[in-house]
């Protein structure tokens, strides 16, 4: 009986919804065991991943090196899952920081008229600059490390979020049971608390999820140019960054942290695309 009233309650349809479609499950599979790889492989593996043994060096994939090995003779697919830590840790912390402050950006300029004008002319001035070229000059002012490229990808990604909680906090302010509660004399950051916020949450989320494939991405490209994480931390971009010389005759030194991102990147777009399609009613399939 508990199970049943589990799978009725409404938590319980909409996951029901979201892995209906096969290709959602599947992206969410491969999501799952991209995290986890990256979670337990220091339990998995006890090998240094920055070990440098230089008669390893450049080897092709085999039995004893599945992914092969670097211009430092180190195991190319260990340092992909190690690398995976700080890729996805850069992605969630970017998504989560980018979501919080670009959805306070948006029920402000939404709900209170005057700062409206204010807040969306800086939105749109950020907006202006390709996501690349932003990042690529905040890096630079505040310096090469980790934390510094997830404040540099939070402060260019904010600006999606806020238009998007702007448009919701827009119909929502005008709704019925808002003006009752206006006319009630409800404290504001109780309404946007109590009322704006939640009808929010759908719209947010599916950002979050497309924003955490975009820092990835960002990430990578910011190594790319070498302005990103420093070399020393196994990024996904940074290795893909410190093989380039070698990619005419050690192509695997660049393949496999490139399909990671590739792999990573797609899953959590069909995996955003899904939750999109499961919390709107006009986009359901088959509801």
């Amino acid at each position: 009986m508990t199970a049943l009233a589990l799978t009725d309650s409404p938590s319980g349809r909409f996951v029901r919804r979201l892995f209906a479609r096969r290709v959602v499950a599947l992206a969410a599979l491969v999501l799952l065991v991209v995290i986890a790889t990256a979670l337990a492989i220091s339990w998995l593996s006890s090998v240094d991943p920055n070990a440098i043994a230089i008669t390893q060096r450049l080897r092709a994939p085999s039995w004893q090196f599945w992914g092969g090995t670097d211009q430092l003779g180190r195991d190319v697919m260990l340092r992909v899952a190690y690398g995976g830590r700080y890729s996805l840790l850069i992605g969630f912390a970017t998504a989560v920081g980018a979501t919080l402050i670009g959805t306070v950006m948006g029920m402000v300029a939404g709900y209170f008229r005057a700062l409206d004008g204010i807040i969306m002319r800086v939105v749109d001035a950020m907006m202006a600059f390709p996501d690349i070229l932003l990042g690529i000059a905040l890096v630079s002012i505040l310096g090469p490390s980790l934390w510094n490229v997830v404040l540099a990808l939070v402060i260019v990604y904010s600006p999606r979020v806020a238009r998007v909680a702007r448009a919701s906090t827009l119909v929502l302010r005008d709704l019925l049971y808002v003006d009752a509660a206006r006319a009630l004399g409800t404290p504001t950051w109780r309404i946007l608390r109590m009322h704006v916020l939640p009808g929010l949450m759908s719209p947010v989320l599916v950002q979050l999820t497309f924003i955490f494939a975009y820092a990835i991405l960002a990430e990578a490209g910011l190594s790319f140019l070498g302005v990103g994480v420093p070399p020393s931390i196994p990024t996904w971009g940074t290795m893909i960054a410190g093989s380039l010389n070698y990619m005419d005759h050690a192509f695997w030194t660049i393949i496999y942290p490139g399909l990671a991102i590739v792999v990573t990147s797609l899953a959590l777009q069909l995996v955003g695309d899904g939750i999109r399609d499961s919390l709107d009613p006009k986009l359901r399939k088959g509801a």
